[in-house]
């Protein structure tokens, strides 16, 4: 069956108009994206999803913990038209929040926001700015929402004490014989276990509050306008309880990295200290006004941890046998794997480095480290 079986789908929600039009949309590899477009020139068009609900196993907390969220950000938004800065969910005609065809596929459908691009990779500081603005703007206007108010979509996400135990027993089973393979690696990762808790630690002293993050903030989840300005924040499937440093730190393993997450030629895997400036400098510019001293320097560590645990989680994933994440070849998970150590080795180099970046904006706004 082509797409266009698809497009009576849309019928099914509260749209305007006739669906008359429908092509597939975005560069996404989880949910299945289309554009629709009605016989209502002047109307809306819409987003049509298909939810992958082996991902998103509970498709009423994934549909309901947006719902909150983005009627709490559109609560904060002094425009008569929201639709254009906020995700908008369009309910069935029965006032669910999603539609499940007679194949037990789920369909949910939100508003077009037009004019606007996206980029996998990002070209200027200007643009790593306006992302750690977007970011930023995102957590200071959900950090008024009970976190307690939203469930978690996909448990122990960016949990790294989870993520090593998970790797331990692939060690301990060892399915595929590649243990011994990767001793390297593998010490590389044992003698940091302690060091990379310490956002938990802090966690665990309560110098963190628990806040709503979006657990995904890689550059393309921010949608900018025609002058690259950041119009909107999207991809809210995994917007769960956390600490600010994960989304901080998940969005600096993107950005900071000049070469591919699966670069081969290790030497090419430096990191790009401008990139890290700018975003630090718009993410600090919105999120001061939230931020604990103590949040400020649990930024680095986000920084540490996430080239850290996603190296983790593919050498765990090599070590079982490749089950999880797509490969292209038998060694391209111990290839990813290579590729984030050494870029987890060149941030815990320049650590000293990017610490006093951050301090010194946060400075700019009389937050202060409680490092000793």
């Amino acid at each position: 069956m082509g797409i266009n079986s698809n497009l009576k789908i849309a019928e099914y929600f509260n749209i305007q108009g006739t669906p008359i039009s429908i092509k597939e949309f975005g560069s996404g590899h989880i949910n299945d994206t289309y554009q629709i477009r009605t016989d209502q020139a002047d109307g809306p068009a819409y987003l049509l999803q298909r939810i992958n609900n082996y991902v998103f196993k509970d498709v009423d907390v994934l549909m309901n913990n947006i719902k909150k969220v983005t009627e709490h950000l559109q609560s904060k938004m002094h425009d008569t038209d929201t639709s254009q800065k906020v995700l908008t969910i369009i309910p069935t005609k029965d006032n669910k929040l999603y539609y499940v065809d007679d194949a037990d596929n789920y369909w949910r459908l939100m508003i077009l926001i037009n004019n606007t691009r996206s980029y996998d990779i990002l070209e200027t500081e200007s643009q790593a700015e306006e992302g750690g603005r977007a970011f930023g703007n995102f957590q200071a206007l959900l950090a008024d929402l009970d976190p307690t108010e939203i469930d978690y979509t996909i448990p122990d996400f960016c949990n790294i004490e989870f993520r090593l135990n998970n790797f331990h027993k692939a060690l301990e089973k060892d399915a595929v014989n590649r243990k011994k393979d990767v001793k390297d690696e593998i010490e590389y990762i044992i003698d940091r276990e302690t060091k990379m808790n310490t956002i938990l630690q802090m966690a665990a002293r309560g110098e963190l509050p628990l806040r709503i993050t979006h657990n995904d903030t890689k550059f393309n989840n921010v949608l900018l306008d025609q002058n690259d300005k950041a119009q909107c924040v999207i991809d809210l499937d995994t917007v769960m309880p956390g600490y600010v440093a994960y989304d901080f730190g998940d969005a600096i393993r993107t950005i900071i990295n000049r070469a591919a997450e699966d670069e081969a030629d290790l030497s090419k895997i430096q990191l790009n200290i401008p990139l890290f400036k700018a975003y630090t400098k718009g993410y600090l510019e919105t999120a001061h006004q939230f931020l604990t001293d103590y949040e400020v320097d649990s930024l680095l560590q986000g920084a540490l941890l996430f080239p850290y645990m996603q190296s983790v989680r593919f050498l765990t994933d090599y070590l079982e046998g490749d089950i999880y994440y797509k490969t292209q070849h038998p060694e391209h998970n111990l290839q990813r794997t290579r590729a984030q150590l050494k870029l987890a080795f060149e941030v815990e180099s320049q650590q000293h480095i990017l610490g006093e970046i951050i301090q010194s904006e946060a400075a700019k706004y009389n937050l202060v480290s409680k490092q000793k």
